[in-house]
C-alpha cells in the first residue's frame, strides 16, 4: 500500500510487468504478471498492489476544483480534530458547520459583489466604464433594478455551478461496503462504514438554500435603501427565515446526523432549498417590476455592511470555538495546545476570504482600467476587503519572521540532539567519513523541526482569526493606510504599496496551488509535495462542508477489507504493508475485519504517521484505545519501522531510547523497530558512493523491511495453516 506519492503499481510492487486483478481505472488491486521474469516472491507468496492515487484527485478538472474548494477542506478536516472528551462532539460539531456555512455566505457575496457591486452598481452608470465594452455596454440605460436582476444571474449561474460540483453523478455505495460484523468500537473503524451520502446531502440542501439567501438579502437590502415596501419587507422576512431555519438544521447534529432511512427529514432540507428557489426567482420578479428609484452612492446599499457583519459572526465563531476546545482539552501535553480544529478552521476561513477579496480587487482593476492603485483602493472594493488584504500579509510576514526566529533559536538544540543520535549509530566512523556524517546530522535536525512547527501553526491560526476581526474597522470609513499613518506615522503611500503588493501574493498562491494541482498528478517530484495536501484533506469524509472535495476513504477502506477478507476466506494469509498515509488505511482497513479475518493476517508499516501526526491532531479518532485495538485485531503480529531522519513518520508506542523511562510493556513495546539511516557512512566496496539517506522514503527492497518482512511471513505461518498467498 503506497503513501501520498501516488506511485504506480510497478513501482510499489518494483517490478516492471503488472495487471490488475480487481477494482478499476480509479483505484484497484495488482499483481505481477505470471510471465514476468522480475518476479522474485518467494514460492507460495504472491505480491499485490493497492493503488488508490487517482481517488483523491486524478484528472486536472478534479484537481483544479480542489485548488478552488481548499478553505471548504480544510473546515471540514477542522470538524475531526475536535478534542477526544465526547461531550466537546456536538458543540465542536455545529460550531465548524457554522463555519463552514459562513465560508458559502462569502462566497455568493464574493460573486455578488463583482455582478451586482462592481458591475452593476458602479459601472453600468458610468459611460467611462462601458467605453469600448460591448458586451457590457449593452445593459447601460436601462432601469437600476432591471439592471441589477440581469446581473445577478451571475451569482445565480455561480451557485448552480458549485451545487452541480458537489452532486456528481453518483455511484452504488453498496459495491464497496465492508462486511458489517466485527466492527469494533474505535472511532477509526467508522471511517469509510457507513453511507455519508445522506448527511452530504443534507449539509448540500442547506447551503444551497442559504447561498440563495445570501443573495436575496443582498439584493433586497440594496432595495430597501430607496424605500422599503411591502413586497420588499415580506421577502426580507422570508429570507430571514431561511436562513434562522439553516442555522438550527446546523445547531443540532443528533437530528441532522440522523440514519440513512429516517428521510422526513431529508424532505424537510430539500423543502427548505426549493422554497430558497422560489424566493429567489420572487426578488428577481420584484426588482423588475419594482420602482424605478433608487438612491445613489458610492457603493451598492447595505452591501458593505452585510460583508462586515459576516467577519464579525466568523471572528465570533472563531472565539467561541476556542474557548470549547481550551476547556475541553486533554490533561498534560496536548498538541497545539487543544487548538487543533481552530488553528485549521482559522487557516481555511483566512485563505476563503483572501480568496474573496482577491476576486473583487483583479475585477475592480480591470474595470477601473488605468485608474492609480490609491485612488484605485479607495474607490474601488469595499473597505472590507481592503482591511482582508492588509490582514493577509500583516499574518503571512509575521509568520515567515516568526518561522525564522524558531529555526535559529531551535537549531542549536535540535544539532545537539542530531550529534547524539549519529555519534550512537556509527561510534567508530573513520575521519574521512566527516562530512557525510555531517549530512546525516543536517539531516536528522530537519527532521526534528515537524515538532516546532505546532506553535506556528497556534501563531499563524491567531492572526488568521485577528485577520476577519480586523475588518469590521472599514465600517468606520477608515482604511489601512490612514489608521497606520496617523497613530505610527508610515507613510500612507507605503501601506498603499503594502496592500497592492499582498492583492499579487495573493494572486501568486493561487496561482501556484492551481500549477501545482496540475502537476500533482503527472509527476512524482510535484506529487510528493502538493499532492500531499489533497490526499491527506480529502481522507476524512464529509461532515461540515457539502461542497468540500469529496472523500476516497468511503470507497478504499471498504474496498480494502472486501478484499483482505476474501482472500482470507479462500485459504490464504495476508502480510499488510503500508507506507506513510497508506499506513492510516490500513489501520482504518484493520479495524473494519471481522474477528475470523484477524488470525491470519499480519501488519508492516513504515514512515507511519499514525502516533506522529495523526493521534496528535484527531484525537478522538487516533489515540491509544485505537491503536492496541489495532494491535489486537491483527494478533500483535505488528512491526512499524522508523528512523530519525523520517520528517513524517515515527513511532507508534514507543521510540525505545535509552534511557526511556516512559516505555510501555507488553506486546505494543515489540511493535516499534528503529533502523539506522543510512546504514553505513563509509563507502561500500562495491559502490562509488555511500549508502544514501533514505529519510521517509524506506525502499521495500531494504534490508530493514525485508527482515521485518520475513519475520511476520514466518509468524505468521506459526499462527495459521501454511497460506496459499500472502499480499
Amino acid at each position: 500500500m503506497h503513501g501520498v506519492s501516488g506511485a504506480s503499481a510497478a513501482q510499489v510492487l518494483d517490478l516492471q510487468q503488472t495487471a490488475q486483478v480487481a477494482g478499476d481505472q480509479n483505484g484497484g488491486f495488482y499483481r505481477p504478471r505470471p510471465q514476468d521474469p522480475d518476479s522474485t516472491a518467494p514460492r507460495g507468496v504472491t505480491l499485490e498492489a493497492y493503488r488508490w492515487g487517482d481517488l483523491p484527485s486524478g484528472t486536472v478538472a478534479r484537481t483544479l476544483a480542489v485548488v478552488f474548494l481548499l478553505p471548504f477542506m480544510l473546515v471540514n478536516v477542522a470538524t475531526w480534530m475536535r478534542p477526544a472528551s465526547p461531550g466537546s462532539e456536538a458543540v465542536v460539531k455545529s460550531l465548524c458547520r457554522l463555519l463552514a456555512l459562513t465560508l458559502t455566505v462569502l462566497y455568493v457575496l464574493a460573486v455578488a459583489g463583482v455582478a451586482l457591486d462592481l458591475v452593476g452598481w458602479k459601472c453600468l452608470p458610468s459611460t467611462r466604464c462601458l467605453a469600448g465594452r460591448s458586451w457590457l455596454s449593452w445593459l447601460g440605460g436601462r432601469p437600476v433594478g432591471a439592471q441589477l436582476a440581469l446581473v445577478a444571474l451571475a451569482p445565480v449561474a455561480a451557485i448552480g455551478l458549485i451545487w452541480r460540483i458537489s452532486n456528481r453523478p453518483g455511484r452504488t455505495f453498496e459495491a464497496f461496503r465492508a462486511p458489517d460484523q466485527g466492527i469494533g468500537g474505535s472511532r477509526l473503524g467508522t471511517v469509510g462504514q457507513w453511507d455519508a451520502e445522506p448527511l452530504v446531502g443534507r449539509l448540500r440542501a442547506i447551503h444551497v438554500a442559504a447561498a440563495f439567501a445570501t443573495l436575496d438579502l443582498t439584493v433586497l437590502l440594496a432595495r430597501s435603501a430607496s424605500g422599503a415596501t411591502g413586497v420588499t419587507v415580506t421577502l426580507t422576512v422570508a429570507t430571514g427565515v431561511i436562513l434562522a431555519c439553516c442555522v438550527g438544521l446546523l445547531c443540532t447534529p443528533p437530528l441532522i446526523d440522523r440514519a440513512a432511512d429516517d428521510h422526513r427529514l431529508d424532505r424537510v432540507t430539500r423543502t427548505l432549498r426549493t422554497v430558497a428557489v422560489v424566493v429567489t426567482v420572487a426578488v428577481l420578479a420584484h426588482l423588475l417590476t419594482g420602482p424605478r428609484r433608487w438612491d445613489n452612492g458610492h457603493g451598492l446599499p447595505g452591501y458593505e455592511t452585510t460583508l462586515a457583519a459576516l467577519f464579525a459572526v466568523q471572528t465570533a465563531l472563531l472565539v467561541v470555538l476556542g474557548v470549547v476546545l481550551l476547556c475541553h482539552r486533554q490533561r498534560g501535553g496536548t498538541p497545539l495546545f487543544g487548538l487543533g480544529a481552530l488553528v485549521i478552521a482559522a487557516t481555511g476561513i483566512s485563505l476563503a476570504v483572501a480568496y474573496s477579496a482577491e476576486l473583487v480587487y483583479r475585477v475592480a482593476d480591470f474595470l477601473d482600467r488605468d485608474v492609480p492603485t490609491g485612488e484605485g483602493i479607495a474607490t474601488g472594493p469595499p473597505r472590507a476587503y481592503t482591511w482582508v488584504i492588509y490582514g493577509f500579509i500583516r499574518a503571512l510576514l509575521a509568520t515567515v519572521v516568526v518561522a525564522g526566529l524558531v529555526v535559529l533559536l531551535t537549531r542549536r538544540g535540535r544539532r545537539r540532539a542530531a550529534a547524539a543520535i549519529v555519534a550512537h549509530d556509527y561510534p567508530q566512523a573513520p575521519a574521512e567519513a566527516e562530512p557525510r556524517l555531517r549530512q546525516v546530522r543536517d539531516a536528522i535536525a530537519r527532521a526534528r523541526f515537524t515538532e516546532k512547527l505546532v506553535p506556528l501553526a497556534v501563531f499563524y491560526g491567531c492572526l488568521a482569526g485577528l485577520t476577519t476581526a480586523t475588518t469590521t474597522i472599514g465600517l468606520l470609513g477608515e482604511f489601512p493606510s490612514d489608521i497606520l499613518e496617523r497613530n505610527l506615522g508610515l507613510p500612507a503611500d507605503a501601506t498603499t504599496f503594502g496592500i497592492a503588493f499582498g492583492s499579487w501574493v495573493i494572486a501568486a498562491v493561487i496561482l501556484g496551488l492551481i500549477i501545482g494541482g496540475i502537476f500533482a498528478y503527472r509527476t512524482v517530484p510535484f506529487r510528493r509535495h502538493i499532492g500531499v495536501l489533497w490526499d491527506l484533506g480529502t481522507f476524512w469524509p464529509r461532515a461540515a462542508h457539502p461542497f468540500a472535495p469529496p472523500c476516497y476513504s468511503e470507497r478504499a477502506v471498504p474496498e480494502l477489507a472486501r478484499r483482505i477478507t476474501y482472500l482470507v476466506e479462500r485459504g490464504d494469509a495476508v502480510l499488510l504493508t503500508g507506507h506513510s498515509h497508506g499506513s492510516v488505511l490500513l489501520a482504518a482497513t484493520v479495524l473494519q475485519l471481522p474477528p475470523h479475518v484477524g488470525d491470519r493476517i499480519a501488519l508492516l508499516t513504515h514512515g507511519s504517521p499514525l502516533h506522529r501526526l495523526y493521534a496528535r491532531l484527531f484525537p478522538a479518532y487516533v489515540d491509544d484505545v485505537a491503536l492496541h485495538e489495532i494491535g489486537r485485531r491483527v494478533g500483535w503480529r505488528w512491526v512499524n519501522l522508523w528512523s530519525d531522519t523520517d520528517p513524517i513518520g515515527g513511532w507508534i508506542f514507543s521510540a525505545h531510547r535509552t534511557p526511556a523511562p516512559g516505555d510501555v510493556g507488553g506486546p505494543a513495546a515489540r511493535v516499534d523497530r528503529r533502523y539506522r539511516d543510512p546504514r553505513d557512512v563509509v563507502t561500500p566496496p562495491s559502490d562509488s558512493v555511500p549508502p544514501p539517506i533514505r529519510g521517509h522514503w524506506l525502499g521495500e527492497s531494504e534490508e530493514p523491511f525485508t527482515a521485518a518482512a520475513r519475520e511476520l511471513v514466518r509468524r505468521l505461518g506459526e499462527r495459521a495453516d501454511p497460506p496459499g498467498t500472502a499480499t
